[in-house]
């Protein structure tokens, strides 16, 4: 893969079997040109001593929390052979080349790997991230005292990427547990860990952003940081200014592998949900209501008499559902829930999996051009899916789509629609593919043919069109023009 991808590296250390380290990786699209040059930044030192204002002493905290924080170690086994998944042009390579060596035979082969971890009780609960521990026969947490405790994983959800450690002592230091809802962005955040195994480093930043939504599909809304956060911190806290832990430390956006500048926490809040209900259960319980959703863009909030883009966008709704059983139907938007607006739809996800099953969710839903409320009894989780669709070349043309009706093999109750044959003009700038079936536009089902030529016609210069793309239905804004 070239290296105008982005790597979504969780920063944690793999070491495999002799020495060095390796990182896992994802992938997600760059569009910033990497070989574009980087503009000189003067130091916030350098402004801070131009400008007259005071930097924070955060050494305070240091003294205060060090000691909470632990050294995580883990060993394991993996298949002897198996590759890593790196870049082509990935400098790793060349580490693995060395030391596992191309003959290997294949089996299995031990594993070691590092990450932080940081105490919230005197008895010895450790919280770090899941994906830290996840398939280790052997966790050992050192603390600043050198002092060395065989860990027992009391639970890990990777869904949150939380994971709940005991050892076995008393009297142990621990941190003090913050709001992350009462952060602001700008403040300082100053984070604890062991980046590349340098135990109890402190680096520090601002917050950039709350609520971030990750192409992992993931439920959590990261804190985004600039903070210095590298292999080894994950797991580790991200305090305040006040000395109490926000967040958690998990992932970094990076094309190397180290950190490049952005950083991602979960907040505590969430994470200390997931521990009560690992100690307290074994396993975590989430909210859903059975439904795919969807952003609300400008084209969209023009099409549904929104008088701004916002809200979570209903393109599917699950077969006995709560949502189904609860009436909300395709099209609406979910404009707020138990009273609190949804700015976007990355926001609807996570409101659902923190409630419990039973509770009910008040939904703010816009339907046919007004706001009414529906009341879901909120179900047991499943995963919920966030549609997308990937707009391909523009052409000429108004809809520029040709359709044939569904045959008896293709039929899907009585939701109807069209097959898209070939798609041009402006479908084809929208998104809309060969394959895809239009199930309604604007609202309206779509029964044959010619009421979709009819309803193309007397429409504006927007219409949504609802589609059927495999198992996901996804609305589609499409300029008429």
């Amino acid at each position: 893969m070239g290296s105008n991808k982005l790597k979504l590296s969780v920063a944690a250390v793999a070491v495999a079997t002799a020495v060095g380290g390796a990182y896992s990786l994802g992938h997600a699209n760059a569009a910033a040109d990497p070989a574009a040059p980087v503009a000189a930044v003067q130091p916030i030192a350098a402004l801070a001593q131009s400008s007259g204002m005071q930097l924070p002493d955060m050494s305070g905290i240091v003294a205060r929390n060090g000691p909470a924080v632990v050294n995580i170690s883990v060993s394991g086994t993996r298949k002897a052979g198996a590759e890593m998944e790196l870049d082509d042009d990935n400098p790793l390579n060349e580490f693995f080349r060395r030391y596992r060596g191309g003959g290997a035979p294949r089996g299995e082969a031990p594993v070691r790997g590092m990450g932080s971890g940081f105490i919230v009780s005197a008895d010895g609960t450790v919280l770090t991230n899941a994906h830290v521990v996840d398939g280790a026969d052997e966790v050992t947490v050192k603390l600043t005292d050198k002092r060395e405790f065989k860990a027992k994983v009391l639970g890990a959800d990777k869904t949150s990427d939380v994971a709940v450690l005991k050892i076995d002592a008393k009297d142990l230091p621990t941190v003090k547990i913050g709001k992350p809802a009462e952060t602001r962005v700008g403040e300082w955040v100053l984070a604890i860990g062991s980046p590349f195994g340098f135990d109890n480093s402190a680096s520090a930043g601002i917050i950039s952003a709350h609520s971030r939504n990750l192409p992992d599909g993931s439920y959590v809304p990261f804190i985004q940081t600039d903070v210095a956060v590298n292999p080894g911190n994950s797991g580790g806290p991200l305090f305040n200014m006040a000395g109490e832990v926000i967040g958690i430390n998990s992932q970094i956006y990076s094309r190397s592998g180290g950190y490049q500048g952005i950083s991602f926490a979960i907040p505590i809040d969430l994470a200390m949900r997931v521990e009560q209900q690992l100690v307290t259960t074994g396993k975590v319980q989430r909210g859903r209501l059975g439904i795919s959703i969807q952003e609300v863009n400008q084209s969209l909030a023009d099409s549904f008499g929104l008088k701004k883009p916002g809200g979570a966008l209903v393109g599917q709704i699950e077969k006995d559902s709560p949502a189904a059983k609860a009436g909300l139907e395709p099209g609406d938007v979910i404009l707020a829930i138990n009273g609190k607006e949804i700015a976007g739809s990355g926001e609807l996800p996570a409101i659902v999996s923190a409630m419990t099953p039973g509770e009910t969710a008040k939904l703010q839903v816009w339907r046919s051009g007004a706001a009414r409320q529906i009341d879901v009894p909120v179900g047991q989780f499943q995963e919920e899916k966030v549609a997308s669709a990937d707009a391909p070349q523009a052409a000429k043309g108004r809809l520029g789509v040709v359709v044939r009706p569904l045959n008896p093999g293709e039929q899907r109750g009585s939701d109807g629609g069209v097959v898209v044959q070939d798609v041009a003009g402006a479908a084809a700038k929208a998104g809309i593919k060969p394959g895809d079936v239009v199930v309604a536009v604007n609202g309206e089902r779509i029964t044959g043919t010619e009421q979709l030529r009819d309803l193309v016609n007397k429409a504006g210069k927007r219409i949504a069109v609802l589609v059927e793309r495999g198992n996901s239905r996804i609305f589609i804004p499409v300029e008429l023009g």
